[in-house]
Parts: C-alpha cells; sequence; structure tokens
C-alpha cells in the first residue's frame, strides 16, 4: 500500500461529522431519543436534501426519456417532449439505458459548446475539447492527473487557496499532488493577493514542482466574485511560472451581490491577447450540482479544455474511459442546464419564474443568515457576492479553547460536535489560517462555519433557531 492510499485512511474533520450525522440520523429512525426530530446537514451544497423543490422543465424531460409513453400524451408540455425526443435520438437504441461515449454524448457536448459561446459573448467553444464527467469532482481529477508526475522534489505541486472546498484536499492526495497553499485576504472581502502567490510559489522550493494553481470563482466556501483586474493577474502569473489554470466556476449562476458579476477565465484569457491566449493552458468546470439547478444526485458536469495539446486530449479521454460512463440521465439534465426553455417556448414562463424564485429566495437567505450571525457573539460575518455557502468566521473564548485542549479535539471541530450532537445541525468547519489568526486572537481559537443557505425559509428558520440556542447555552459554559 503505498503511503498515499495509507494518509488517504485518516478521517478528516469533515468525515467524522458526516459520520456522526450518519449515526445519530440512524437513531433517530431507530426511535432513539433525541432533542430534536430530525438531522439536519447543511454543511453541503445539497439543497434538495433541505426542501428544494426540482425545477420542473428538467424533471418533465428527465419522465419523458424514461417513459417514452408519456411522449404520446398529453400529460408534458411540447416542448418538454420534443426535447426529450430529440435527446433519444441520439441515445443507442433510442434508451437511457444504452451506454454512451466515455466522454459524454456527443450532442451534449455541442449544447454545452454553444452554452459556454453564448456565455463568453460569441467566444468559440470547441464539442472536441469538452469532456463530460460523472460530477465537477471527477473532473478535476482527470486534470490532476494528466499533470501528476514524478518522485520526491518532482512530485507535482498544485496550489490552492485557503480556504478551499472541502473536498480539494481528499482529492490532491488520491492522485498524488502536493498542496501549496496560498491565503486569500478575508479583510479585503477574501481577494487573491499576488504576493501571497509569489510567496506560496517560493515556498514550494525544494520538496515539490508547482505545475497548476486552483482557482474558485465565485469563490466556494467564500462567495467572493473575482474583477477582470484580478483574473488577469492570475493569468500573468500562470504565465510567469508555467502552471496550468485549474478552474473550478461551478458557481457561476449564483452571483447576486450588488456590483458583481461573474467573468470567465476563458474569456479574460481571449481577451488578453497573445502570448497569454496561445500559450496558457486552461481547464474550466462547472456542474449540475452547485448553483441553482442543485441536481447533486444526477452526478453529471462538464470540463473544457483551452491550449492543451491534442495529444493530451486523447489521454483525457482515456483516463474518463477507465471509468464507467456519466449516467444518461445526468447529461439529460445537464443538456437542459446549458440549453433552458427560451422565450416564447410553452415551458419558458414557469422555468424563468422558478429560477427566479430560487434567486430571490438565496438572496434573502443569505442577507437574514448574515445578520443573524452578526448579532451573536463571536461571530462576524461579511456580505456575501455568490455561493450557496456562508462562511461566517467563529472566535472562541480563551476557556473553550482550554477545555478542548483538554480534550484532545480541535476546538472548532469539538464545538461542531456539539451542535450536532445537541440540537442536530450539521455544518462545515475550517480553521482560520494565515493573516486570519492575529496576535490578539491565538492559533486555534479562529474558526469558519461553512454552511449553505439555499432551502425554504421555514426550513431556514428552524436551523438559526437550533443553532441559536446551541451557542446561547455554549456561551453560558464558558
Amino acid at each position: 500500500m503505498s503511503a498515499v492510499t495509507k494518509r488517504s485512511l485518516a478521517p478528516s474533520a469533515e468525515e467524522q461529522l458526516q459520520k456522526r450525522a450518519d449515526a445519530i440520523r440512524l437513531q433517530v429512525t431507530q426511535g432513539i431519543s433525541k432533542p430534536f426530530k430530525k438531522v439536519i446537514d447543511v454543511s453541503s451544497g445539497d439543497i434538495h436534501s433541505t426542501g428544494m423543490k426540482p425545477i420542473t422543465f428538467v424533471r418533465q424531460v428527465l419522465a419523458g426519456c424514461l417513459c417514452p409513453d408519456l411522449l404520446d400524451s398529453d400529460t408534458l408540455p411540447h416542448d418538454s417532449q420534443l426535447r426529450a425526443r430529440k435527446l433519444l435520438e441520439h441515445c443507442d437504441g433510442g434508451s437511457v439505458g444504452a451506454y454512451a461515449e466515455s466522454s459524454g454524448m456527443a450532442y451534449v457536448k455541442s449544447t454545452v459548446a454553444k452554452f459556454i459561446s453564448a456565455r463568453d459573448g460569441g467566444l468559440s467553444s470547441n464539442p472536441a475539447h469538452i469532456f463530460i464527467a460523472s460530477g465537477s469532482l471527477r473532473a478535476i481529477t482527470v486534470v490532476l492527473k494528466l499533470l501528476d508526475q514524478g518522485e520526491g522534489a518532482h512530485r507535482t505541486g498544485v496550489m490552492i487557496p485557503l480556504p478551499f472546498p472541502y473536498t480539494l484536499p481528499r482529492v490532491l492526495e488520491r492522485v498524488g499532488s502536493v498542496p501549496l497553499p496560498y491565503s486569500l485576504t478575508e479583510e479585503a472581502g477574501w481577494r487573491i493577493e499576488k504576493k501571497e502567490l509569489h510567496r506560496a510559489i517560493q515556498a514550494s522550493k525544494g520538496h515539490c514542482w508547482p505545475r497548476a494553481i486552483y482557482i474558485s470563482n465565485p469563490g466556494n466556501p467564500t462567495g467572493h466574485v473575482q474583477s477582470r483586474e484580478s483574473i488577469q493577474e492570475v493569468i500573468e502569473f500562470a504565465a510567469q511560472n508555467n502552471l496550468f489554470l485549474l478552474v473550478d466556476e461551478v458557481n457561476q449562476d449564483t452571483v447576486f451581490g450588488m456590483g458583481s458579476e461573474f467573468v470567465s477565465y476563458k474569456k479574460v484569457l481571449a481577451e488578453m491577447g497573445p502570448p497569454y491566449s496561445h500559450t496558457v493552458q486552461l481547464a474550466s468546470v462547472h456542474s449540475l450540482s452547485n448553483g441553482i439547478l442543485g441536481e447533486c444526485g444526477l452526478r453529471a458536469g462538464y470540463i473544457e479544455l483551452v491550449n492543451v495539446d491534442e495529444h493530451v486530449m486523447l489521454f483525457a479521454e482515456t483516463l474518463l474511459c477507465g471509468d464507467i460512463s456519466t449516467p444518461i440521465t445526468g447529461q439529460i439534465a445537464l443538456d437542459v442546464m446549458a440549453d433552458p426553455p427560451r422565450p416564447g417556448d410553452p415551458s419558458y414562463c414557469l422555468y424563468r419564474q422558478e429560477v427566479e424564485s430560487r434567486r430571490n429566495t438565496l438572496r434573502r437567505n443569505m442577507h437574514r443568515s448574515a445578520e443573524f450571525f452578526n448579532s451573536l457573539p463571536g461571530f462576524h460575518c461579511p456580505p456575501v457576492q455568490s455561493g450557496v455557502f456562508i462562511y461566517p468566521h467563529l472566535t472562541l473564548l480563551p476557556t473553550a479553547l482550554t477545555h478542548a485542549q483538554g480534550l484532545g479535539v480541535e476546538a472548532g471541530l469539538w464545538y461542531c460536535e456539539r451542535l450536532l450532537e445537541e440540537e442536530g445541525v450539521c455544518v462545515g468547519v475550517n480553521e482560520c489560517m494565515g493573516k486570519a489568526v492575529t496576535q490578539s486572537c491565538p492559533p486555534g481559537s479562529n474558526w469558519h462555519l461553512r454552511m449553505c443557505v439555499l432551502m425554504p425559509p421555514d426550513a431556514l428558520k428552524e436551523v438559526l433557531c437550533r443553532l441559536q440556542a446551541f451557542h446561547c447555552r455554549f456561551l453560558k459554559g464558558f
């Protein structure tokens, strides 16, 4: 067993919380008495699990594809029937039960290419450079495997932001890449600082070979949105240091902050012109799971490769072929995400109404949650610009910190474990790093909670009530 495999056996704080949440959920179903009726998990972006209803058109097209008899009745709107028929034409045997190309259905890849081109103001997108994968994590893993090489001081180093998406370290661990953290500046809205990027890459000398930089834009879990100027600086940095740009853009449809606008890395790269537009290698990732659709269970996403050698493209397809192809149902939903109903279509008004309702719910919930956390002693939460997560800063009292140390557990994890045990609310947790830890706040006392807020308002109310009750008890104890 390799050293990488051995390390992966040790559960992370997130995995410990999830395992305990599953155990408590089982206890509740078995009738074991708890102070709550159900466990509410808001640590991930699984919006359907907390009560958000699916977008109707997505499910209607899926229903028509799964049960073609519906296409001969008046059960479904005409445009959803047409979409289902078209998609079935591109399935072998006219059935979603057939295998598809490992890199994705050609028809869906073409739809995604048109979506990207329209998003980026007409910039060309080649379907041959797009690969459908079973979610963004699988897509990121494929890219990292393409970059992975060398041993010891020549192992592949990947620059990652602090804070980072909670699933990212495990992916790096599995492929054997070395994480090279660079801290985002919280007091400046989680901005990426050029000098911090240079510091991080200099620190890598002697123990790995930096080959890529991972960017989350819009930020996950911070909710920051990069400006064009910031994106240009990162692209210039990548070019100077011969780094592959791995850009996670899964939250691109959830930007709601005043004055904030999503601009893709591909578009900025093209606007910069030569030599950058012809030489900087880029992979952009998007998926069904995050954002407004939130179809986590359908397991589909895409990755577009830019300025990557055609021979490398073949390796990407080979890696995807080593796994089962993305479920056809997920690819169908991805097609709908990339090409939703248009004005004049029978389903357009309802689709637009449902999407706008979700956006408004997200905006209101984010504002309500920020006000809530800012009213609790020990919490601070700046405005959020995008995404489905709120990421409040928690400063623990010295007495609580000392108690946790006496128990031999990390203070932030201990806080979240108690919240789960006493109120049945499962949140994510990250220790503050870098500039967030000041002389007035000793290491280990600063943490962030990660909480998905895209849920029905009544569900959010229950979560906040439980959290407030716990926090008040916690403060009284310390």
